[in-house]
């Protein structure tokens, strides 16, 4: 059975177009843009975190590399970790945040962005950063794997569902326009194509044979309906928010975030969908330079929290603590068909068969034509 939940808008959170890290305010936060890095901006944003004091007993910094939709989470986290922080040792918190596509955040991380810990879309991601040798510890030894928040790939319309959208199939129909991220940088792209896959293989597997032609014929056929790609999941709600397209794939989180605006949106939960399930970890290398691991090592675990996964919860994310996810269940439909990335194979198989070169992504880019 199809379910559809009407949810409200609340404004996105827009910063400024460079990864440079600003002052925001007197209290003692920096951020950065939701915009890809460039060479230059990377560059900027090493020198920053490389002035980052080690931890002297009375302040430490924390540079915190994350991937775009988190913001509206720390920035309700932060204050409280810092408040929780300085009550417990005496020492006071500063942070530098950074907040851009994952995709895009492991490679400024790769090329010189020292990020202290990395809270990103994709295990791929952060697996990238392993391969680099900045990541020495096993980051999915705990009892969550290393995963920090959960979710699902839904599909947001607008107020009233003009377009009587139910379902991944009606996204192919003549004249409705979608928005997704673009996969070359966005982890949640990644994401939500791989719902629309997997969608594909199940319902040909329901008629009688998993069939992943029939898989990547009903991805063509939603990619010939996107009306723009952009570089981030923040990026593609903005577009959203500005009136562009009728109809959005996105993480269930984002639709849920946005319940308390005056500006309604509908949510589409799919008879197939895939749970999403983001990691975050500690950048060992840049943490032994900046000679901050106590409190960094104290921010991680504090977002897995009550505190922290009830402000996850309350976002709209589903949280990796049964207690708190135990709480929240009214807020969330669970479908009958919802699967995880082992039904894809797992993420060697997708990244290589899905988002690989010449692969079934590339291959519908091509037939199709660029966005």
């Amino acid at each position: 059975m199809k379910n559809v939940k009407t949810l409200g808008l609340v404004s996105a959170v827009l910063l400024t177009a460079s990864i440079t890290l600003t002052a925001c305010g007197s209290n003692g936060t920096k951020t950065a843009s939701t915009s890809a890095p460039t060479a230059a901006s990377t560059a900027a944003a090493t020198a920053a975190a490389s002035t980052t004091p080690k931890a002297d007993g009375g302040k430490v910094t924390i540079t915190i590399g994350a991937y775009s939709i988190l913001k509206d989470s720390f920035d309700v986290i932060l204050p409280k970790f810092k408040e929780d922080y300085k009550k417990k040792t005496g020492t006071t918190v500063e942070f530098q945040e950074s907040y851009v596509a994952s995709g895009s955040q492991a490679t400024a991380i790769i090329q010189g962005f020292e990020a202290d810990i990395a809270p990103l879309s994709l295990e791929g991601d952060i697996q990238k950063i392993v391969e680099k040798g900045l990541i020495t510890h096993d980051w999915k030894n705990t009892p969550q794997k290393g995963f920090v928040t959960t979710s699902i790939a839904a599909i947001g319309v607008r107020e009233g569902n003009p377009k009587g959208i139910k379902d991944w199939s009606d996204l192919t129909k003549p004249g409705v326009e979608v928005l997704i991220p673009n996969p070359s940088t966005s982890g949640g792209a990644k994401w939500d194509i791989n719902a629309v896959y997997g969608a594909g293989l199940k319902i040909s597997e329901a008629a009688g044979k998993k069939d992943p032609a029939a898989a990547k014929d009903l991805v063509a056929k939603i990619y010939k309906n996107i009306k723009v790609l952009d570089k981030s999941g923040a990026d593609s709600l903005a577009t959203f928010d500005k009136g562009v397209g009728d109809a959005i794939i996105t993480y269930e989180n984002e639709l849920i975030a946005r319940i308390q605006s005056g500006k309604k949106y509908v949510e589409v939960i799919p008879q197939y969908t895939t749970s999403i399930e983001n990691p975050v970890a500690i950048i060992d290398k840049n943490v032994d330079k900046h000679g901050n691991r106590e409190a960094v090592q104290a921010f991680y675990n504090y977002l897995f929290s009550v505190d922290a996964q009830k402000v996850f919860s309350d976002k709209g994310f589903r949280s990796v603590l049964p207690e708190v996810a135990k709480q929240y269940e009214k807020n969330y439909t669970t479908p009958a068909g919802l699967f995880n990335i082992e039904y894809l194979g797992g993420w060697d198989k997708v990244n290589k068969e899905l988002y690989g070169k010449g692969a079934i992504w590339e291959t519908i880019l091509a037939e199709g034509g660029a966005k």
